[in-house]
C-alpha cells in the first residue's frame, strides 16, 4: 500500500557550549531514519578532524556577507567573532521531499527559523550544573582560560532563552539524554495530524 508524502518537521536543537548538543545529535541520527542534520555555514576556521561540507561549509567572510544581501540564509548570527547560517534553499527543499531536518544553531538562529518555519520543534539542552559545563569545557582542551570564561559568560545568556523552546532535555547522563531526544521524535511523529497524512490509504481502507 502506497503511503502519503507529507512535508518534513524541522527540528530545531540548541545548547550552551560544552552541553553535550553535538554529541547527542551524533549519536541519534543512527537511531532514526528519513532525518537529516543541516550542514551550516560559517567563517570559522576549520578545526582537526572537522571535514569540509560535513561538518561545515568553511567560507570566507566576505562571501558570507554576500549570501547575507542575497537573502540566501534562513538564519545567520556571530557568535564568538565568527558567523554562522543556515541555507533557506537546502532546508526547504529537503522538508518538501518529506525528510526531517535537524538545525543545532543558538536561540537567536532558532527565532529567526521559527518564523519562517512556524511547526518546527524547539528543543533545548541543559547541563546538569554550571560547575559540569565548566569542567567539560575544560576538559576539551581546546580553549585558553580566558575563552572558557568567555563561553561560560555566553552560555548563561543562550540559557536565559530556554523558556521558549518546546522541550527541555537535560544531559547528566548521557544514555538517558539520548533516550529522552529520541522519544521526542518519535512521540512528535506519532501526533494525530501526522499520522492521519502518513496513513490517509489506511483509513480510508477501514472506515469503508
Amino acid at each position: 500500500m502506497r503511503k502519503m508524502r507529507e512535508k518534513g518537521t524541522l527540528y530545531i536543537i540548541s545548547a550552551p557550549s560544552g552541553a553535550g548538543k553535538t554529541s547527542l545529535v551524533a549519536a541519534l541520527l543512527p537511531k532514526l531514519n528519513n532525518v537529516k542534520l543541516s550542514t551550516s555555514y560559517t567563517t570559522r576556521a576549520r578545526r582537526e578532524k572537522e571535514k569540509e561540507e560535513i561538518d561545515y561549509f568553511f567560507i570566507h567572510e566576505t562571501l558570507f556577507e554576500q549570501m547575507v544581501k542575497a537573502r540566501r540564509f534562513m538564519e545567520h548570527a556571530k557568535v564568538f567573532g565568527h558567523y554562522y547560517g543556515t541555507s533557506h534553499e537546502w532546508v526547504a527543499k529537503t522538508l518538501a521531499a518529506g525528510t526531517d531536518v535537524i538545525l543545532e544553531i543558538d536561540w537567536q538562529g532558532a527565532r529567526q527559523c521559527h518564523i519562517f518555519q512556524p511547526d518546527s520543534v524547539l528543543i533545548f539542552i541543559l547541563p546538569p550544573s554550571k560547575m559540569v559545563l565548566k569542567k567539560r569545557l575544560e576538559q576539551r582542551r581546546q580553549d585558553s582560560p580566558e575563552v572558557i570564561a568567555e563561553r561560560m559568560a555566553e552560555a548563561e545568556k543562550e540559557i536565559s532563552h530556554c523558556h521558549e523552546y518546546d522541550y527541555i532535555v537535560i544531559n547528566d547522563d548521557f544514555e538517558t539524554a539520548l533516550d529522552d531526544l529520541k522519544a521526542i521524535f518519535v512521540s512528535n511523529r506519532l501526533k494525530t495530524h501526522h499520522q492521519l497524512l502518513k496513513n490517509k490509504p489506511l483509513l480510508k481502507e477501514m472506515l469503508l
